[in-house]
């Protein structure tokens, strides 16, 4: 049997970029949650992928939403991170955001990357969810560093590349 704390831990030796993943629903209310398992599916069509944990607050938001946006977070927005990381009430008065053009969802300033996606499925993952999108509109930013996350922490890249 594996221990789920080493489990965890051992993925954490696992670097990844950190998103912020937002919606709008009909409503008008929305919803945002900060991911670590974010990854491109395929490229025709281009669809992306990421996991939520089934006890989340913004869980049920998701698991009704039609579209979402993706936010690659830069390296100085760790506290942007950890504002999506918490299961308190996201101060969205509080945060400077602007609609994605297709799907309303929010935008944060300073990002590496946006994605804007349209809900493709979503599947049982044991206790996350996985949920598929449709690539609908898409901007990289002219420049920036990612925001990383590995062994428990929030890292920067390195400016040296290994050929």
């Amino acid at each position: 049997m594996i221990d789920a704390r080493t489990f965890r831990d051992t993925m954490g030796r696992v670097p990844t970029g950190v998103c912020v993943i937002t919606t709008k629903h009909a409503d008008g209310a929305l919803d945002g949650v900060t991911v670590g398992s974010f990854a491109s599916l395929s490229l025709d069509p281009p669809l992306v992928i990421w996991s939520l944990d089934k006890k989340a607050n913004c869980h049920e938001g998701f698991m009704t939403a039609t579209h979402f946006a993706v936010n690659v977070l830069s390296e100085d927005q760790t506290d942007l991170s950890r504002v999506f990381a918490t299961k308190e009430a996201r101060p969205w008065d509080k945060l400077e955001h602007t609609p994605a053009d297709q799907t309303g969802s929010p935008l944060f300033r300073g990002c590496c990357a946006y994605m804007e996606c349209a809900m493709e499925t979503i599947h049982d993952g044991g206790d996350h969810d996985i949920f598929v999108g449709r690539v609908l509109n898409l901007q990289p930013a002219p420049a920036g560093r990612p925001l990383l996350h590995f062994g428990g922490a929030y890292r920067r890249l390195d400016e040296d590349k290994v050929d």
